[in-house]
């Protein structure tokens, strides 16, 4: 295996989609709406399709906002058949969704007659072609994809520096935040935003179907490991930078070392993010599932009397 200049920044560019997802899914998990992020990242495609459909551009500016206008519309009508329609509010998730993604597709495939439009690489991502589409900064080479996620990323950390305090009531108790003047539908519907334009921002590189594990997984496996907010955030943000890293290292080594054909890094990194939860759900110190077998055991062992077997 050779590692080069090309390999770095295809760990580099799936590092920053990894934090710039699990920031806002950590939020989403804690909120038990983990669904919300795949009902956005498929909820979207309408939203990118028809600004092609009116533009016929493909810049950065364009969809993001076609994104951000459709995850709202994603949260405000799940929101709506959950209260109006009273039925469950994943089942409410699962009819938006379901219905914003098929319409996204036929839009696509309409768009993808005048536009340059590749429906592959909004489902699955292209992170090994990311790094061919360079652009000059300053002495530097540095690919596009790093640079409009990497804003992306830093956005969402601000965000989440600026608004910790209201995201984090908001998140656990919101009918507390709003006794202390908190708008708590105002940080639902600004965290379902961040949430779209993250996913748009990925879709270059990981695709709308992997990003789904990046929203989730590292989050969910941090939430393992600690019970503190800014812990779980910094760790899901190292969680899914040892994912990109392992991913990537694994779709070089594995397909040779077991003569298979070749895999895409973007898979792999889901694959790595799921092993590392694998690893987390059994070992973690406080909830991980052989230290509570280990206790119960003991906790049995100790309420357990040594009595002599009573015989009938």
């Amino acid at each position: 295996m050779i590692w080069d200049s090309v390999d770095t920044w295809t760990v580099v560019i799936g590092a920053i989609c990894a934090v710039a997802c699990a920031l806002p899914g950590c939020f989403l998990v804690l909120r038990r709406m983990s669904m919300m992020g795949d009902a956005i990242s498929h909820a979207v495609l309408p939203g990118l399709a028809v600004a092609f459909l009116l533009t016929h551009s493909r810049l950065t500016v364009v969809m993001f906002v076609g994104a951000a206008f459709v995850g709202l519309l994603t949260a405000v009508f799940t929101q709506w058949v959950s209260r109006f329609g009273k039925v469950d509010r994943g089942a409410a998730m699962g009819i938006v969704f379901t219905t914003l993604f098929a319409l996204g597709l036929i839009l696509i495939r309409q768009s993808a007659q005048h536009v340059e439009l590749d429906p592959g690489c909004v489902l699955y991502g292209s992170l090994e072609y990311c790094v061919l589409d360079i652009v000059q900064v300053g002495s530097l080479e540095v690919p596009r994809a790093a640079l409009s996620i990497g804003a992306v990323m830093l956005v969402n950390i601000l965000f989440m520096a600026f608004l910790f305090k209201e995201l984090r009531i908001s998140s656990f108790d919101p009918l507390l935040a709003t006794t202390m003047g908190i708008n708590a539908d105002l940080m639902h519907y600004l965290l379902m935003v961040v949430v779209a334009v993250t996913t748009v921002a990925a879709f270059e590189a990981v695709g709308s179907i992997i990003v789904i594990a990046m929203l989730i997984v590292p989050p969910a496996t941090a939430l393992l490991l600690t019970n503190r907010l800014l812990f779980m955030l910094i760790l899901s943000a190292v969680i899914g930078i040892a994912s990109a890293f392992l991913g990537h290292l694994g779709a070089l080594t594995f397909p040779p070392l077991f003569k298979l054909g070749g895999t895409v890094s973007s898979g792999m990194m889901a694959v790595a993010a799921g092993v590392l939860f694998c690893l987390a759900w059994l070992l973690a110190p406080q909830q991980g599932l052989l230290v509570r077998c280990f206790r119960l055991d003991s906790a049995h062992g100790r309420q357990s009397p040594d009595f002599p077997e009573e015989r009938v």
